[in-house]
């Protein structure tokens, strides 16, 4: 009797453990049923962005602080557009298991934008390219999708614009500036006049400016030393589009200036350009070669160490550039040669270079140059200058060459994410202030 209790017992426990593990193998896995949540690890690379902003707008990334890092690089680079605004182009990069996974979006800020209009549709179309990475990963239900139909039944909601300016924009601006103390004072006075006109074969820019200067000193005898400065000018540059990597133009300039001891100096100056790249690309990359001869009229405030008041020279100019904005830095670079035709001893040549890159996770270095060797200064007054023109800098000295250069590492780790905004204390009188 005993033995047919516990055979029973044991197969009813045979029965419910075939029926309970039966249950659990049709019950589907938790990832069949639903992707796991996923975060987008992205690497913001925009140095004209309002970044506190945009990682306050999109909070459904990981912001990271090294491209290294990341599963999407966000290039953006600008440009000014011709009617006076600018082209953001957004270059999106996949990396590691989004590696094949490219795009590049355009947002067009107009002139009238303001900071906050701008920083908005960055945000805007960054969020819209988004969504296809989350997609991708099999995120796509946790997004809904909201279009906003044009409105209105005027010309632009028919697709066509009418132009009443014909694309020229013109800007005014004027500007000022004082500093002082008891015995030290500066006033300076700046205002320009601009008219551009931009098309896809065609491209003017006209401008008129002018600056002045003022400076007060009251020097260790109690005595008064009082410094002008000015200059003004006009200038031109028309282009004609010849295809996919040419270009002609010409550049005119008329301008006086009493630093460079010239009353008047007039130029003109036919061009012509040839990109390696196709203008298309400058976003990105280009590198030109431009040649350009000129004429030159000169006449001079004071007598030149040349024993001259007026000249006219006929000169040439090559110069190359180099433009490179990758997901590893940003390179700008260009080398200019001049010579005056008639005497190649009157030259100059120019390098310039800015250098941003990173090298590995955590570590980059940047680099600033300008180097120019001068035999071209043919504006040097005769005579010895005072030293009042030497200290201010109201006067150009004679020199064979300029210089300017900057340096700079920076290496940082630990957390890799950069998610959260603080702006506690993020205010500042401007003021410095200095404890004995």
């Amino acid at each position: 009797m005993r033995t047919r209790r516990v055979a029973f017992l044991y197969l009813l426990a045979t029965l419910g453990a075939l029926a309970f593990s039966s249950a659990g193998a049709q019950q589907p896995a938790p990832n069949d049923s639903a992707p796991q949540p996923i975060r987008l690890r992205v690497f913001l690379d925009c140095g004209m962005c309002d970044v506190d902003f945009i990682h306050t707008e999109i909070n459904f990334v990981d912001y990271v602080r090294d491209r290294q890092y990341a599963q999407v690089h966000i290039l953006v680079t600008g440009q000014q557009t011709g009617g006076g605004g600018t082209e953001y182009t957004l270059h999106f990069i996949g990396l590691h298991e989004l590696a094949n996974l490219a795009d590049t979006l355009t947002y067009v800020a107009p002139p009238s934008a303001s900071q906050d209009d701008v920083r908005h549709g960055l945000a805007r179309t960054i969020r819209l390219i988004l969504v296809r990475y989350y997609a991708h990963l099999g995120q796509a239900g946790r997004f809904d999708v909201t279009y906003t139909a044009p409105t209105g039944t005027g010309e632009g909601a028919k697709g066509t614009t009418r132009d009443p300016w014909n694309l020229w924009v013109f800007t005014l601006s004027a500007n000022g500036n004082g500093n002082g103390e008891q015995s030290y004072s500066q006033v300076s006075v700046n205002g320009s006049v601009s008219a551009n006109r931009t098309t896809e074969m065609w491209k003017t820019v006209l401008s008129v400016n002018g600056n002045y200067g003022q400076s007060r000193f009251i020097l260790s005898d109690s005595s008064k030393f009082n410094s002008y400065s000015h200059s003004y000018g006009f200038n031109d540059l028309i282009v004609k589009s010849l295809g996919k990597r040419w270009s002609a133009g010409q550049r005119a300039s008329w301008m006086a200036s009493t630093f460079l001891n010239q009353r008047r100096a007039i130029r003109f100056a036919p061009a012509v350009e040839y990109n390696f790249f196709p203008y298309s690309q400058s976003t990105r990359r280009s590198l030109t070669l431009q040649y350009s001869p000129g004429i030159n009229f000169f006449r001079y405030q004071d007598t030149t160490i040349f024993d001259k008041v007026s000249e006219v020279r006929g000169d040439q100019t090559l110069t190359v550039s180099l433009g490179l904005k990758q997901p590893w830095g940003s390179v700008s670079s260009s080398l200019e040669g001049a010579a005056y035709l008639d005497d190649f001893t009157k030259r100059h040549l120019i390098f310039f270079n800015s250098l941003d890159l990173r090298l590995f996770k955590g570590f980059s270095f940047s680099s600033f140059a300008y180097v120019s060797f001068l035999r071209d200064q043919l504006y040097l007054p005769r005579g010895g200058l005072s030293d009042q023109d030497r200290l201010l800098r109201l006067r150009q000295l004679e020199t064979s060459y300029t210089y300017s250069v900057f340096l700079g590492l920076s290496y940082s780790f630990g957390s890799i994410f950069n998610n959260i905004v603080n702006p506690r204390f993020g205010g500042s009188s401007g003021g410095i202030i200095i404890m004995n």
